[in-house]
């Protein structure tokens, strides 16, 4: 018989390790019905990439009409994301509502119908004007020499600088979008996918103007073992990557997202493999990689041509992440202004299936996350939509001498590296028996 305290009662210590011990077995069924039904459901953590060309809206995006002019405009709410329609001709106009100390952005993914024939000037401008239709800012992007169908990307700004007098003011700024190419813009709307943010001021003004010297030199690829990863068809649908190799299939027209946490004081790098086919000819900028950051802004880009033997894009050096560096002309510089998540972006360009055939490609996505991680700017506020310009405790571990790292590793398994969900549950039911033995052994 057990040992029982002076009222005939087991004590509560002991009660509760025979509890623990008798709920192992419920714990381990309940894991194991968990697994079974993880087993048999589709995965929705990452979607998939869907089909070559495709491009995947976020799910939870609102539907919006695009005005013909500013007055009619329709609001769009930091922390949302919209989806709308660009036509051939003239400007869509949406507003926003802003104050007068936070900074403003305003993504816009415009994506074209695959199969459809684009030139290489076809793309989109998006401007911000504010309330006396003065601007604010405009940026461009286009399809690019490939003249390949693709999702295109620019960005809106509204910044308040000390030194800058104009959009300062709190009111209603307008976001215009147009076609680029003129009148030989290839024919029929466009889709559009618009995300907008709210960066808080920081409690204090810091540097005025970005770090002039910092270290341009081209880093050297990670090497290693390459890990099976796939890859997302939009913005809302990267999966995470951590520093090292991965691995993913691409067909021609396909294109490609992954989401790299990046701390204050880090820089990435990236590089793109692409296998060879054996076939013949040459298709010009056929591969394309791109850096965006958190707010989908455009950061680098590069493209190389493809003839069938492995080709390789590299992303141009970048300087690490510093709220200075928003002072910078260079898109390379000031795109690299907060923390978060940056997304590299492969795209294959659908004409090389009309030389090499319609794949898949093998391709081998080589990821660095270097530098120590930093503290960064104190905010006055929370942004919109709320973490989106820090890395959270659990993804910190992406990064190469980030140090110290204090978050859960199963959980930061599970954020960077991909492993599933029956897999977090059998290593949790294992911390769970050895906490229970070890409570055991200490009566």
């Amino acid at each position: 018989m057990g040992r029982r305290g002076a009222s005939g009662r087991v004590p509560a210590r002991r009660r509760a390790v025979t509890g623990r011990r008798a709920a192992a077995p419920v714990l381990m069924a309940t894991a194991l019905a968990v697994l079974c039904t993880t087993a048999a459901a589709p995965a929705r953590a990452v979607p998939s990439a869907g089909p070559p060309g495709g491009y995947a809206f976020a799910e939870d995006a609102r539907p919006i009409e695009g005005a013909a002019g500013p007055a009619d405009a329709e609001r769009l709410e930091p922390g949302a994301t919209y989806r709308s329609s660009l036509p051939v001709r003239g400007a869509v106009h949406y507003r926003l509502r802003l104050d007068g100390a936070s900074n403003a952005y305003v993504a816009v993914t415009a994506v074209p119908a695959p199969g459809s024939a684009v030139a290489a000037s076809d793309g989109i401008r998006v401007s911000v004007r504010d309330g006396e239709g003065g601007s604010c800012s405009f940026d461009s992007a286009s399809i690019g020499a490939a003249r390949s169908p693709r999702p295109v990307t620019a960005w809106g700004r509204r910044e308040v600088f000390p030194a800058k007098t104009r959009c300062r003011e709190a009111g209603t700024y307008d976001v215009a979008v147009e076609r680029t190419g003129g009148q030989y813009a290839a024919p029929g709307a466009w889709d559009l996918e618009l995300a907008a943010f709210e960066e808080p001021a920081p409690k204090r003004v810091g540097a005025t103007r970005a770090p002039e010297v910092w270290d341009s030199s081209s880093p050297v690829p990670p090497a290693g073992e390459p890990r099976r990863r796939r890859g997302g068809a939009g913005f809302a649908g990267a999966p995470l990557l951590g520093p090292g190799a991965w691995r993913d299939d691409i067909r021609p027209g396909q294109t490609l997202f992954y989401a790299v946490p990046v701390d204050w004081g880090q820089r990435v790098y990236a590089t793109a493999d692409l296998d060879g086919s054996g076939g013949r000819g040459y298709v010009p900028g056929a591969l394309r990689l791109a850096l965006h950051n958190p707010a989908r802004g455009p950061v680098a880009d590069t493209g190389t041509g493809y003839g069938g033997d492995p080709a390789t894009a590299a992303l141009p050096a970048v300087p690490p992440v510093a709220y200075a560096n928003r002072h910078a002309a260079a898109d390379k510089v000031s795109g690299m202004r907060f923390a978060g998540a940056y997304y590299v972006v492969v795209h294959l360009a659908a004409r090389v299936a009309d030389d090499f055939g319609e794949g898949p490609f093998g391709l081998t996505l080589r990821v660095g996350v270097g530098g120590a991680a930093e503290s960064g700017p104190v905010y006055a506020g929370e942004s919109v939509p709320r973490g989106v310009f820090e890395v959270p405790e659990g993804q910190r571990a992406a990064g190469t001498g980030a140090g110290g790292e204090k978050g859960d590793p199963v959980m930061t398994a599970v954020a960077v590296g991909g492993i599933g969900t029956g897999s977090l549950l059998l290593a949790g039911l294992g911390v769970w028996t050895l906490r229970a033995r070890r409570g055991s052994g200490a009566l």
